[in-house]
């Protein structure tokens, strides 16, 4: 189950990679790091695969089909691991000199020069290139010789990075290149491919891409042959300015390197050139730094030597990249601490200032409501004392109607001589007016507080409420009823109700014992009971009796 899901994944890729050519940058990149990720599956199918080689090798029947085998070995370890496919190519010498067979002979050292040029030992592969008969060679490694020059001229070229020398070199590859096209069959694929090298040295890459396009359509897309056509299709875009396809050509080349397990992979250094240049820093290291490794497990001088000039400045654009991001988060970390603790003491005063606020309110109504209450009880007081005052500046006026009347009665009788009848006159009790006078005063604060004695029995026990007739008062309900009104000392109390002081205190005393709540602040009870009725006030004013 397991290797289905990895060929699966495989074929997955290899689809994306075919369709390079129509799908968008960010789905190309996607396929590439999803190659990436996978890259360790890919490095086991290349092995596997020269270990069936190495075990058809075993059983191979003849010197000749050891050589054959070791051919397809090297063919797989060539972009895969140098050194080893150097000990096939030394074996394989051996084998051709054994055999006596010079074409061997030849086709093995030329295979040898190129995989030197690879290694970045150019001198060793100079010396095998001058030591080959070129007169002697077959038609085919004719053509092989000048396509190795042609790679080991550009091989110095990268590994020098000389200008100078560069100019030189890329003089040896004109001639090289004219050399062999003059080798190869005219229309052939590879007499296209280096006609289309050859347009672009001559600085005609729209002639170049039209070659380079027709040769890619007719690639399989699972081939080596596949990648190196997009690698040079991203060569030629390059060089007609077209970088947005440069990307794309390189993105596939790459991606199909990997997939292959080709561990010197030009393309995936090329495209961090590329992305590094864009200002995509972090994918071009991710890139690089995959390349580096595939350098190093190809173990080649030349291509670490290569990577090596660009990994540390991109490596050091990542880092400053980091730096500057671990800067920018330390910044804005602080920052968010100071907002947040700037927040906090806002919020703090806020809240504060909030309670406050809410404080004040809450003693501002209650002041306004206490002022309320007392602006109530002291319009009731004026408005009391104002009908009070009519009320009695009205019995004053009764009262002197009658004084008057007694006085023009005595004097009658003083002049009729009726003495007799005078000294029965000065015998009358005062009791009738007095009896009028609790009367009036009975009616008129009853009309004033008509809930009085149903407020103050609430405030007694039941056994000793009061039960007075309708419209009247007791002693003991007028004495509370003149503390209702305001009158809080004995004596005017005594006086007013014809009685002593003591009597007064006797009364209060048998009442706040008789009290719920045993007397405490009583008569400040006492003075906030009953509901004023207004409307009722002006009949409560008596009328003359006299």
């Amino acid at each position: 189950m397991k290797r289905f899901s990895l060929i699966l994944l495989s074929l997955l890729v290899c689809s994306a990679a075919a369709r390079g050519g129509d799908a968008m940058p960010g789905d190309l990149l996607r396929t590439l790091n999803a190659a990436i990720d996978s890259s360790e599956v890919y490095t086991g199918y290349k092995k596997a695969r020269i270990e069936e080689l190495r075990l058809r090798k075993t059983g191979a029947r003849s010197t000749e089909d050891i050589y054959r085998i070791n051919c397809e070995i090297i063919d797989n370890y060539e972009s895969f691991l140098c050194d080893s496919a150097e000990y096939y190519v030394l074996q394989n010498i051996r084998i051709a000199r054994s055999l006596g067979n010079p074409d061997h002979l030849s086709e093995s050292r030329l295979r040898l020069a190129f995989l030197y040029s690879l290694s970045g030992l150019f001198l060793q592969a100079n010396d095998i290139f001058r030591s080959i008969d070129y007169g002697r060679l077959p038609a085919d490694q004719k053509c092989r010789y000048y396509w190795n020059s042609i790679r080991y001229y550009e091989n110095l070229i990268k590994y020098t990075n000389d200008s100078q020398l560069s100019d030189e070199y890329k003089g040896e590859i004109g001639r090289c290149r004219d050399s062999l096209l003059s080798l190869l069959p005219v229309g052939s694929t590879d007499w296209q491919t280096e006609r289309a090298f050859q347009l672009m040295e001559q600085g005609q890459p729209d002639g170049a891409l039209e070659i380079f396009e027709g040769i890619f359509r007719s690639r399989d897309p699972q081939t080596h042959p596949y990648a190196m056509g997009a690698m040079c299709l991203a060569k030629a875009y390059g060089q007609a300015g077209d970088s947005a396809m440069e990307e794309r050509y390189l993105i596939l080349a790459a991606t199909m390197d990997i997939r292959l397990a080709v561990k010197e992979n030009e393309a995936l250094l090329a495209l961090a050139t590329r992305l590094f240049e864009k200002g995509d820093i972090d994918r071009a290291y991710s890139y690089i730094s995959y390349a580096l490794n595939d350098a190093n497990f190809y173990n080649s001088r030349f291509k670490n030597t290569v990577i090596a000039r660009l990994y540390p400045i991109i490596e050091s654009s990542y880092l400053y990249k980091l730096d500057k991001q671990r800067h920018n988060l330390r910044f804005y970390s602080t920052m968010s601490s100071l907002l947040v603790l700037a927040l906090a003491i806002a919020l703090f005063f806020y809240f504060r200032q909030t309670k406050v606020i809410s404080r004040a309110r809450r003693e501002l109504a209650a002041l306004t409501q206490e002022l309320i209450s007392l602006n109530r009880n002291l319009d009731e007081a004026n408005l009391v004392k104002e009908r009070y005052l009519g009320y009695f500046m009205n019995q004053c006026a009764i009262y002197i109607n009658k004084l008057d009347k007694y006085r023009r009665d005595i004097n009658l009788k003083i002049r009729n001589k009726q003495f007799d009848r005078l000294h029965d006159l000065s015998l009358q009790a005062p009791g009738r007016e007095e009896e009028e006078l609790c009367r009036n005063f009975d009616r008129a604060f009853l009309n004033l507080y008509p809930n009085f004695v149903e407020k103050f029995n609430a405030l007694l026990n039941p056994r000793s409420r009061y039960t007075p007739e309708e419209g009247r008062l007791n002693t003991e309900l007028r004495i509370f009823a003149l503390i209702r009104l305001g009158v809080s000392d004995v004596n005017q109390i005594a006086d007013f109700l014809r009685c002593s002081p003591q009597t007064i205190y006797n009364y209060k005393s048998k009442i706040k014992k008789a009290a719920l709540n045993g007397g405490d602040n009583f008569e400040e009870t006492v003075r906030k009971l009953g509901s004023l009725s207004l409307d009722a006030f002006p009949s409560c004013l008596p009328t003359d009796n006299a």
